[in-house]
């Protein structure tokens, strides 16, 4: 009977000695999975975090800018006074006066259902010399987010 030979490389297979992998291996390239997995995961929180912040950011600076410009279009009303912006309208501040052309229906678009803006006017000197101080803040959710200064003046 002929014997037959098998090829080096079968025969360590056979054998138990093959090249192969250990549970060693195996477990630290999974460990290294999962730690680039980790990473990958956390970086695309922290981006969608910031979108988020930048968005809210963007809208509120539009809405104080909006206001602003709102403001200055209408007359002039003697200092100081104040009025709150949201979504459902424009209630009056309480403990200061509303602006004589204020507007209660005046509100923001419904897009803007979690923003508020208050806008308030202060005299400049000891009294109203036709020169004003005009201060919006805009929250988001109760955060105070933006405040924005500009000045008015009587023409």
């Amino acid at each position: 009977m002929k014997e037959v030979r098998v090829s080096s490389k079968l025969g360590k297979a056979f054998r138990g000695r093959s090249p192969g992998f250990t549970l060693i291996e195996v477990l630290i390239a999974l460990a290294l999975f999962a730690i680039i997995g980790a990473v990958f995961a956390n970086g695309l929180a922290t981006a969608s975090r910031a979108t988020i912040t930048a968005d809210v950011r963007t809208n509120a600076e539009s809405i104080a800018r909006t206001e602003m410009e709102y403001v200055k279009s209408q007359g002039y009303s003697t200092a100081p006074w104040a009025y709150l912006v949201t979504s459902s309208g424009s209630p009056a501040v309480s403990g200061w006066p509303t602006p004589t052309w204020f507007d209660p229906v005046h509100k923001l678009s419904d897009e803007h259902g979690d923003y508020t803006a208050s806008v308030q006017a202060e005299a400049l000197g000891a009294s109203d010399n036709g020169i004003q101080k005009i201060t919006v803040t805009v929250k988001h959710e109760g955060s105070e987010v933006i405040t924005l200064q500009g000045y008015k003046v009587s023409r």
